[in-house]
């Protein structure tokens, strides 16, 4: 069974390496005008002939692709043309960035939204309930950007209590524990926006599973046999009622680079986003086209991963590829 999973996977992503080829092929406009840019218009016949033979461009169609296979496998992806750096180079510096935010910005928002989600749902007859629940889909109605502009203003330029760049004060010399406190310093602000952005969905995913789940005649019949309410909510409502809120965690792990492009330009954080952000501005296709699979194929991953944890997490669920 996984091994089938694992093949329907991989002709998705085989479907995803050919379609980022093409893709970047079909764009309208000379290939030395979209390498080259402004300069286009200065370069003589030997210097177009020379950036198509760099980007193996004046080869047929099919020996490019060919190339583009042989290169994206061996990770010569060759150089960027703006930044004139080996393109799997950046995406090696940029990485980690990312994943540190990333990963916690899932952390931190699965837990908040979780006891907020389940809290709110436990005290849904209680006034406070309602209160909660308006909060956060206020809260919902606020695009990211704006969340990070707010927190820029005041907390970065008012108070100056966090830096406004950057993942790292640069031309310092902090080791140690100084510099895990200097990173986390420049982490706060775009970490704290992406939770505020991300909460609400665990939040009401975790609400309705539980308010879902309590209704259950199995929850009925442990009340019936006398088991404890602390025993029930922990054992029989919040072990469902989790499932759904793993899904939409692992989900959100898919779209790292999307959800956190924003955040790393309003912020200049050195990750993916940011990187992905300036490549579409200065039209660098070389680091556009590979930012666009290594996007797909992390979602493709974690949606895998995904489809493998919650068999785990609930063996009742039997899916099928037949």
């Amino acid at each position: 069974m996984i091994r089938k999973r694992l093949s329907h996977y991989l002709i998705l992503i085989a479907a995803m390496i050919v379609f980022n080829f093409f893709l970047t092929r079909m764009i309208p406009g000379s290939p030395v005008a979209r390498l080259a840019g402004d300069s286009v218009e200065t370069m003589n016949v030997e210097e177009r002939d020379r950036i198509l033979e760099f980007y193996n461009l004046d080869k047929p169609l099919g020996e490019q692709f060919l190339i583009f296979l042989k290169n994206t496998f061996t990770l010569n992806w060759g150089k960027s043309y703006s930044k004139k750096l080996p393109i799997f180079e950046l995406f090696k510096n940029a990485l980690p960035w990312t994943l540190l935010l990333a990963i916690c910005n899932i952390v931190l928002s699965t837990l908040i939204g979780t006891v907020l989600g389940t809290g709110s749902a436990f005290l849904r007859k209680n006034g406070k309930d309602k209160l909660l629940l308006f909060s956060i889909l206020a809260l919902n109605s606020i695009p990211a950007f704006w969340i990070g502009m707010m927190l820029f203003s005041f907390f970065g330029v008012q108070l100056k209590w966090f830096p406004l760049y950057g993942a790292y004060s640069m031309w310092s010399d902090y080791k140690g524990m100084a510099y895990i406190s200097d990173v986390l310093r420049h982490l706060a602000m775009p970490l704290t926006t992406l939770v505020l952005a991300s909460v609400t969905s665990f939040f009401t995913t975790a609400r309705y599973g539980v308010l879902a789940t309590i209704e259950r005649d199995y929850i009925k019949m442990a009340r019936m046999r006398g088991v404890s309410r602390k025993r029930i909510n922990v054992f029989y409502v919040m072990r469902n009622a989790i499932i759904p809120v793993f899904t939409v965690m692992m989900s959100r792990m898919g779209f790292i680079l999307g959800g956190s492009l924003v955040v790393e330009r309003l912020f200049s954080y050195p990750g993916l986003g940011l990187l992905m952000s300036e490549a579409v501005t200065n039209k660098d296709y070389p680091l556009m086209q590979y930012s666009f699979l290594m996007t797909s194929v992390m979602v493709v991953i974690t949606t895998f991963l995904a489809d493998l944890l919650h068999r785990k997490l609930d063996p009742s669920v039997e899916v099928s590829y037949e």
